[in-house]
C-alpha cells in the first residue's frame, strides 16, 4: 500500500468515525471490535513490528457498514487529501481539535505508555480530550500533580504529552526512572552535553537533578490546558 493511499484511507476512516458519532458506534455498525479499530486509528504496532493499517478487507467492511460505494475509502473527499504533505509519514500526526481526541491517563499508565502500545487503553474506557494543536496519534493527556512545576504549571492543569517529539533544551518532559512504574514531570536541560531535569518551583528541594541512563523520556509537553 502506497503512503498516499494509506493516508487517504486514514483520512476517510476519520470521516466515518465522525459520521457514526463515535469510534465505538462505527465498530458496532461494522460488527467489529472497537479495540481493533482503535489500534488501526493509532497505528499500534503488531507483534511483528508493523503498524496496523486500513487493509483492503477492513476498507470494504467500513464502506458497507456506512453505505458507501465500493472504493470510497480510496478516493479523495475533501481538501485534506489534496496531495499536500505526500512526503509526510501517513497518519503520523492528527488534526487539531475534535478530530484528534487523546486519552486522559494516569501517571502509572504514562510511565509504561511505550510498553502498553501493543495493548492500548480501550477508547470506551477512558476520557478522550481534543488536542488543540497538531500532535502525534501516540499523544496522551495527564493532570498535573503537586507544586514542583509552579508557577508555570499548577495542580490540575492538563498537559498533552507527545512521545514523537524530540526533547530539546528548555522543553517540558514526562520521564520515568527505570525500575519504577510512575512517571514524573520536569523541565529538560541540556548543558554542553550534560542533561538535567529541573523543577520550575524555585523553592523545590533538589530542584535540579542530572539525568543518568536509568531515566526514560516518555514524551514532551506540546500543550497545556485548564479544566474550568
Amino acid at each position: 500500500m502506497t503512503r498516499k493511499l494509506e493516508r487517504l484511507r486514514i483520512e476517510n476512516f476519520e470521516r466515518l468515525i465522525e459520521e457514526a458519532g463515535t469510534l465505538k458506534e462505527l465498530a458496532r455498525l461494522a460488527d467489529t471490535s472497537s479495540s481493533y479499530l482503535s489500534q488501526v486509528r493509532h497505528r499500534i504496532r503488531t507483534p511483528s513490528g508493523k503498524h496496523r493499517k486500513v487493509t483492503d478487507e477492513l476498507a470494504g467492511v467500513l464502506e458497507r457498514a456506512m453505505g458507501k460505494p465500493e472504493g470510497w475509502m480510496d478516493e479523495s473527499h475533501g481538501p485534506e487529501s489534496s496531495g499536500a504533505g505526500d512526503n509526510v509519514e501517513p497518519t503520523a500526526y492528527g488534526k487539531a481539535g475534535m478530530h484528534n481526541l487523546r486519552p486522559l491517563i494516569s501517571w502509572v499508565q504514562a510511565g509504561n505508555w511505550s510498553e502498553n502500545l501493543a495493548s492500548p487503553v480501550p477508547e470506551d474506557e477512558v476520557e478522550l480530550l481534543p488536542c488543540p494543536v497538531r500532535c502525534s496519534l501516540r499523544t496522551f493527556v495527564l493532570k498535573v500533580r503537586g507544586i514542583s512545576m509552579e508557577p508555570g504549571f499548577s495542580e490540575g492543569d492538563l498537559i498533552y504529552v507527545d512521545p514523537e517529539v524530540e526533547p530539546v533544551n528548555g522543553r517540558h518532559v514526562v520521564v520515568r526512572k527505570d525500575g519504577t512504574d510512575e512517571a514524573t514531570f520536569k523541565q529538560f536541560v541540556n548543558e554542553d552535553g550534560r542533561m538535567f531535569l529541573r523543577a520550575l518551583n524555585p523553592d523545590w528541594p533538589d530542584r535540579i537533578v542530572e539525568i543518568d541512563k536509568a531515566v526514560t523520556v516518555c514524551g514532551v509537553v506540546v500543550f497545556k490546558g485548564k479544566i474550568v
